[in-house]
């Protein structure tokens, strides 16, 4: 993957499949955060979620870019069986939740939490010693 700013921390074995990386606050990061993600879905055979989830992705590692200034972290977990949930975390050192705004048709932004809360199957955030992280779940089809 020439060329992209990111670094692997590791894939760890869980009850399922767990990958996860730390990208720096730069705006090369969402696309890098697409690029693992989309790799580590086809990786596991799970192509059916990798467009779905690599646009959520990006929308909250645009969120972490926007408001935070530190590391983003985005962590798959694959469910340990075939047809369960993948589950998909963002984190950044912003302890502050994300706001749902209802943005207007002439908005530049605004839709993000949107598009994560009506294409996911659940959603939510959680606060960590060192910020938070926002995540979201996808039903992987049987």
């Amino acid at each position: 993957m020439g060329g992209l700013a990111w670094e692997v921390i590791g894939v760890i074995d869980t009850d399922g499949d767990c990958a996860e990386w730390t990208f720096s606050a730069e705006p090369g990061a969402v696309r890098s955060a697409r690029a693992a993600v989309r790799g580590q879905l086809h990786g596991w055979g799970l192509d059916c979620l990798a467009d779905l989830a690599a646009l959520l992705v990006s929308e909250l590692v645009t969120n972490s870019l926007r408001h935070a200034t530190g590391p983003i972290g985005v962590r798959l977990v694959r469910p340990a069986e075939p047809a369960g949930t993948l589950r998909v975390e963002v984190s950044d050192p912003l302890p502050d939740p994300p706001r749902e705004r209802i943005a207007q048709p002439e908005d530049e932004s605004g839709r993000g939490l949107q598009l994560v809360a009506g294409s996911s199957r659940r959603w939510g955030t959680r606060p960590g010693a060192g910020g938070k992280t926002v995540w979201f779940e996808l039903a992987v089809p049987g």
